[in-house]
């Protein structure tokens, strides 16, 4: 639970804060009809459409979307939580940090875990300084150079070495204080199963850190010297703990979020050797993933530096199966997807030492959009030399083109696709009509509510934002709005402010940015300051007149949904029953009345 000292220290650490000094840190602002511009650091642009504004400390962006206050910009730009924004900022402004107070086993906790942080940052050293300081460290350091990671590299990524003996690690740690169990509890060392005692996890082996966003050592790879046989895999990781979950970390992300976000695009590989070559040879941009399938964990981390992800995984067929599985998880979360299939079956580690930055580059400038590059691997893995092959291989491409709903690409990829397959190309786009229709049957209500009421829920949205900057200053206005207008007309992010403003007059206190911030999702913080933003500080007659019209406007909508519910139901009633037919007509013409009446107010 929230303390008051803990909210008078926020409110201080807001009060002493300008934003425009904060976000001009990031961003260059220009200042243009009262507000500062300047091209969004969330996403890559070339015309600005990020907004801030200091009377009402808050920012917006046109083009992705993002909101808040200044604390939710930092924790945003700096990958930090929302508290740890406001830390920042106190830290920044000289303000001392409220004494928070925790349970013994809370504390226990955080010692815990901060001991075993220290463990495995003391680990990553013991590694470092036995590859560049030991003469046993030279097969590692050979083995590097060969592969064309530079000192330079070594150094940023703190790459070691782990001696070839059974216990160099596990003696040096225990007798400098650390047990066992905590060295077991990391993954450092392995317990023996057929006798007492451990042994360590990893020997003879280059290591690779492996950090979290915030770049705190959690886990290792280790890439082996010696001939990989079944007992010893090429490539080891740090088993699950409690620091370590594969899931949730990409590696080289501490290290490349700022190239991310500059360039605008993510280039995500298969294995950190893969990584680290790219990143040695200059681009920077660059993560890979742990030898786990990519997840939706991995796509939020990702898109909170930018909104284009490029695949690079092997070409072999193992890699171009793992890359065809992370496409709908990237699609799914909105992001820009392409692929880069490395030429010759290479690996991008393999390509870029033998071909160089600006072939690498050029890979990158021809990346494929998924749809061809979808396609590509179908035509490939497919046999479709005789008839009967072709029309498989048109049957599993044709609802990928359908999938990406544009008609006119629809038909340059039929002409495409007849060409591939050495068909006509006036069969091809008879086939792609027909699926489209089929996929648009399937979907009768959504398709049609696309199409016919965009502009109807334009109306709503419009409506709805200026019912919510009235909610806003007068919080009690919202009894009156539900009483005449349903929820289920909002869509979900303004019901969640609604519900949040019901919260704040429920509980007497005024809705505020921080708390906002605090208590609402991203996407309905966001949303809230974009409508703030573009309103009025104040409530004179204008924004009064408006919202009344704003209410009117979706209680007509609301009536003519009523209206044609009822119309369709009296049709089903004509044959057989009159009498419910007459009153369903006498209902549903009062709706009407009562929406003419509405168009007279409007």
């Amino acid at each position: 639970m929230r303390s008051a000292e803990l909210d008078e220290f926020v409110e201080r650490v807001n009060e002493r804060t300008d934003i425009y000094s904060v976000v001009s840190r990031y961003v260059q602002l220009n200042q243009r009809g009262g507000r500062y511009w300047g091209c969004c650091p969330f996403h890559n642009e070339k015309t600005a459409s990020f907004s801030v504004s200091t009377d009402k400390g808050l920012f917006y962006c046109f083009g992705c979307g993002a909101g808040g206050n200044v604390f939710k910009f930092l924790s945003l730009i700096e990958n930090i939580t929302y508290f740890e924004a406001v830390k920042l900022q106190a830290q920044r402004l000289g303000i001392e940090l409220p004494k928070k107070k925790s349970s013994p086993e809370q504390e226990r906790r955080r010692r815990e875990e901060r001991t075993l942080v220290k463990l495995n940052e003391e680990a990553q050293e013991f590694y470092h300084e036995s590859l560049i300081n030991t003469a046993r460290g030279s097969v590692g350091r050979k083995y590097l150079e060969g592969r064309g990671i530079t000192k330079e590299t070594i150094e940023t990524f703190r790459i070691g070495l782990a001696p070839e003996e059974w216990d160099s690690l596990l003696k040096k740690f225990t007798r400098q204080g650390y047990t066992p169990q905590q060295l077991e509890t990391v993954g450092l060392i392995v317990k023996r199963k057929n006798s007492v005692g451990y042994y360590d996890r990893f020997r003879e082996r280059v290591m690779i850190p492996i950090c979290d966003v915030f770049g705190h050592v959690v886990g290792f790879g280790g890439r082996i010297l010696t001939a990989e046989t079944e007992a010893t895999p090429k490539y080891l990781n740090t088993p699950e703990t409690v620091l370590f979950n594969k899931r949730n970390l990409l590696f080289g992300l501490d290290k490349s979020n700022r190239a991310i976000s500059s360039a605008g695009v993510a280039i995500v590989v298969e294995g950190y050797m893969d990584a680290i070559s790219l990143f040695s040879a200059g681009i920077k941009n660059v993560v890979a993933t742990l030898g786990t399938a990519f997840t939706p964990e991995h796509v939020k981390l990702i898109l909170r530096y930018a909104r284009k992800i490029i695949f690079c995984y092997d070409s072999d067929e193992a890699g171009q199966r793992a890359t065809i599985r992370a496409l709908p998880i990237v699609q799914q979360a909105g992001a820009d997807v392409f692929i880069i299939k490395i030429p010759d079956g290479k690996d991008p580690d393999e390509f870029i030492r033998k071909h160089g930055k600006e072939a690498f580059e050029e890979l990158i400038k021809n990346a494929s959009t998924w749809i061809d590059y979808r396609i590509r691997h179908i035509l490939a893995n497919t046999e479709h030399s005789t008839a009967q092959g072709k029309i498989r291989a048109l049957r599993e491409i044709l609802p990928i083109i359908v999938s990406a709903d544009n008609r006119v690409t629809g038909d340059e990829y039929c002409k495409k696709i007849a060409a591939e397959l050495v068909l006509d190309e006036r069969l091809v786009i008879d086939e792609y009509r027909k699926a489209l229709k089929q996929a648009t049957k399937s979907e009768p209500i959504a398709a049609k509510r696309t199409k016919a009421n965009d502009d109807e829920d334009l109306r709503i949205r419009m409506a709805s934002e200026e019912i919510l900057r009235m909610a806003w200053h007068e919080t009690d206005t919202l009894d009156y709005v539900l009483t005449v207008l349903p929820k289920e007309i909002f869509n979900s992010c303004h019901k969640e402010i609604i519900s949040w403003l019901e919260t704040c007059a429920a509980q007497e206190r005024r809705p505020d940015k921080i708390s906002a911030a605090e208590e609402l999702s991203e996407e309905a913080n966001a949303e809230l300051s974009r409508i703030l933003l573009n309103g009025a500080d104040e409530l004179g007659k204008r924004e009064i007149a408006i919202f009344e019209e704003s209410i009117d406007i979706l209680r007509q909508i609301v009536l003519m949904k009523e209206y044609y519910k009822l119309s369709a139901q009296a049709e089903k009633y004509i044959p057989n029953d009159e009498t419910t037919y007459n009153k369903t007509v006498k209902e549903f013409l009062k709706i009407k009345e009562k929406v003419d009446n509405l168009k007279g107010n409007l």
